[in-house]
């Protein structure tokens, strides 16, 4: 099972995503702001793998300088490179509760304090993802066809994944028939991504266009729908690769469950609702160009989401590591999130 980002010799290691499947290239990272800049560029991206990785960059932030005002700077600037994603701030600001506990000691154990909570958050992390996993399987049926969206296996974590941790639990327990892909455009992580990890482990797959959902479970051929998510809100109103709403419409439509798997640090229960959670727009380049190629006429104008909110009433489930939760969500999120 690959790990798309880990500590290494005082650096950290990033599995560089925009180049899967055809080249597997390993970068290794000195600074905090190349791991910032990685995150941006989603040299690696995942919610959980950016939480890490945000924790790895503020513990390369202290080997540089452990000062208060440093560490805040950095802080900032890696908070501000994906704000949707609710794991990345979490990380952060454990980081620097844990900074704050230990700031009056000499520099070497300040520094050696915040390594420790990173591979802390790193591990516990990867034991979440398989408990998940567990919970998660024991939704589905025996034979089970499903389908995903975008990329929530190994590589969006740090290790085995979420809603395609489930699949991989699932498959390990003999229940699992078919896992259709969508692409995930613009820049198809189902495709690239998703679908690489399935080959690799030998999980039956097939990839659909993201307009064909709705064809695919009209033909009887989908059993449930499980995606990720990177903020799920108090009610349950959950923020996930743009194209989740559409799926949840869909299934819900044709009478199927949508199970939405993420750790508890995925729960923001001071954001009352999808309303609320701010949505990253990226650059238009990303739907009017494919890996350098034009699609679109000269002076053509795209809206780039990266997301989108799925209500909570299409919401049949949210698997976490502290159990499997339940409408109403406004009792059972901030009570695992507690």
């Amino acid at each position: 099972m690959v790990r798309p980002v880990y500590w290494e010799a005082g650096r950290v290691r990033l599995l560089d995503q925009r180049l899967l499947p055809q080249q597997e290239r390993w970068l290794t990272l000195s600074r905090w702001e190349e791991v910032a800049e990685a995150i941006r560029t989603l040299q690696v991206r995942g919610a959980p793998a950016i939480g890490i990785a945000a924790a790895y960059a503020l513990a390369l932030a202290a080997e540089e300088n452990s000062s208060r005002e440093h560490l805040e700077r950095a802080a900032a600037a890696l908070r501000a490179t994906r704000p949707t994603a609710v794991n990345l701030t979490w990380a952060v600001n454990k980081m620097l509760r844990r900074f704050q506990s230990v700031q009056d000691r000499p520099p070497q154990l300040v520094r050696q304090a915040l390594i420790e909570d990173a591979l802390r958050i790193h591990a516990e992390d990867i034991e979440a993802n398989r408990r998940m996993g567990d919970l998660g399987a024991a939704l589905l049926p025996l034979r089970a066809r499903v389908l995903t969206l975008c990329n929530t296996g190994a590589l969006a974590t740090g290790g085995h994944g979420t809603a395609l941790g489930v699949l991989r639990s699932a498959w390990a327990q003999g229940k699992l028939a078919m896992v259709y892909v969508c692409e995930t455009r613009p820049v198809l992580q189902g495709a690239r991504l998703t679908a690489w990890e399935l080959q690799r482990e030998g999980i039956p797959f097939r990839i659909v266009v993201d307009a064909a959902a709705g064809a695919l479970m009209a033909h009887g051929k989908v059993d449930a729908v499980v995606v990720g998510a990177d903020r799920i809100a108090r009610n349950g109103d959950t923020a996930n690769k743009i194209g989740t709403y559409t799926l949840a419409v869909l299934a819900a439509h044709h009478h199927l469950p949508l199970y939405v798997v993420a750790p508890s640090s995925t729960l923001d229960p001071q954001t009352p609702s999808g309303s609320q959670i701010p949505i990253e727009e990226r650059d238009e380049e990303e739907v009017l160009t494919v890996q350098g190629q034009t699609l679109a006429p000269q002076g053509a104008r795209a809206w780039n989401p990266a997301f989108d909110v799925t209500p909570h009433e299409l919401v049949a489930a949210i698997v976490t590591e502290k159990g499997v939760l339940r409408p109403p969500y406004e009792a059972s999120i901030p009570a695992a999130a507690a």
